[in-house]
């Protein structure tokens, strides 16, 4: 058994023989205990912007290695933890602290979550990773499977389940408050895309590692349109708006109606696909089957100025730019990050609300950190946040294909639209591959 084995072992005995669950006025709330003195040894790879938000949410645990292609980005994340060891190259980080470290902590762009996750995964190491999971579905897949092979502690950095807000909407849907709910409508303003790759070659500024930056994205010049932020745009690199702000926004219809896979998925634009960029309007619509007792549900996303559903119980719908909207047989409910709202207002306007009965988070970066102590899973690991990022990204692949897709989620294809293959598993640049 190897060192960080035994250190794994020893934690989740120690914290199973001293936390436990009780309820407190109703509701199931976990104790607010001191965790055990051994603390987990985490590596952080892509350590600037929201990297660094990432590592400070785990610094409770050990930092002890950190891994970035930007210096100038990384800087302050590194002069935080002068202890942690720093690298370019994750690759060299898991050759020499592969023994060394429990979990890594993953915010580098789309593009490359899947690489170092899936190293991570296989060497037995528990995986935060930012949202979208991956680039790809078929990236998706390999590590949703990879986690359950493993039996690793994994969570997607979709934060706002953690909040109070979410809990709440949940628990109306599902105690009925709406009533049955086959109809759900997600909105965004704006997007992203758009551009043509540009013509000139500027320098690369110092300390940073273009190549590395690139990793299995086909190998095109530098470019401050890229760099730090506009990666976003571009197919090599992301998934547009969708796969920016899809896995949140849907997250919460997915938690409340208890979705999985869907079964078609139809995109539709007014713009064609762009052989560089994504799409700055998008509409897609996500059908879904029966859940057990749970009747099929049509799941349609929005983003682009202007594009988005009429709602005309909502009477202050401007003060609503990003939302998701459940439409029940009884009422409506309308949500974003931090609020709610039961429609028609005046029919709630003397509703009982159900009794709270989804405990309080411990914080979404701590959920991850007890379910590596202890092996109890957190609420958004891999085999929740896997079908949830395919279905964000399955988007852009109908839309990219130019077709409604009927799709296989067991083999993984669309059986109707053999285009969609490319765009559903890329291919890596020498020395990438999966």
């Amino acid at each position: 058994m190897t060192t960080c084995s035994t250190r794994r072992h020893w934690l989740r005995n120690t914290v199973y023989a001293g936390v436990g669950i009780w309820a407190l006025k109703g509701r199931l709330a976990w104790p607010q205990a001191e965790a055990p003195n051994e603390r987990l040894n985490i590596a952080g790879i892509g350590v600037g912007g929201r990297g660094a938000d990432n590592v400070h949410g785990c610094n409770s645990e050990n930092i002890v290695a950190l891994c970035d292609v930007d210096e100038k980005r990384a800087g302050p994340t590194f002069e935080k933890y002068p202890q942690a060891k720093r690298y370019r190259d994750f690759r060299k980080l898991f050759d020499e602290m592969a023994d060394k470290i429990d979990a890594v902590v993953i915010s580098t762009p789309d593009h490359t979550h899947a690489a170092p996750a899936a190293q991570a995964l296989r060497l037995g190491k528990h995986v935060y990773c930012e949202k979208p999971l991956t680039h790809s579905v078929y990236e998706t897949r390999v590590l949703t499977q990879l986690a359950t092979e493993k039996k690793l502690a994994t969570q997607l950095g979709t934060q706002i389940h953690a909040g109070d807000n979410y809990r709440r909407i949940v628990e109306l849907v599902q105690s009925g408050a709406i009533g049955e709910v086959r109809e759900v409508h997600v909105w965004f303003p704006g997007g992203y895309g758009g551009m043509d790759r540009p013509t000139d070659t500027p320098p690369i500024p110092p300390g940073l590692d273009w190549d590395l930056w690139l990793g299995p994205a086909p190998y095109r010049p530098y470019h401050p349109t890229y760099v730090p932020g506009g990666w976003r745009a571009w197919w090599d690199f992301a998934n547009g708006t969708l796969g920016d702000f899809g896995c949140h926004y849907m997250d919460l219809p997915f938690w409340a109606l208890k979705l999985s896979h869907p079964v078609t998925i139809e995109a539709t634009s007014p713009l064609s696909p762009h052989p560089e960029t994504t799409a700055h309007v998008l509409t897609v619509r996500y059908e879904f089957p029966n859940r057990g007792d749970l009747p099929p549900v049509t799941m349609t996303w929005y983003n682009g100025n202007g594009n988005r559903p009429e709602v005309p119980e909502l009477k202050d719908a401007d003060q609503w730019s990003a939302a998701v909207l459940f439409v029940g047989s009884t009422g409506k409910l309308v949500a974003d990050y931090t609020r709610h709202r039961l429609l028609p207002e005046e029919k709630y306007a003397e509703f009982v609300r159900p009794e709270p009965s989804i405990p309080p988070s411990i914080g979404h970066h701590q959920e991850w950190i007890r379910a590596c102590k202890t092996g109890e899973p957190a609420l958004c690991d891999f085999s929740y946040s896997g079908p949830l990022t395919e279905t964000v990204l399955l988007g852009n692949v109908s839309y990219r294909a130019q077709s409604k897709l009927v799709w296989d989620a067991g083999n993984l294809r669309a059986t109707n639209c053999p285009a969609a293959e490319q765009f559903i598993r890329r291919e890596y640049r020498a020395g990438w591959e999966l």
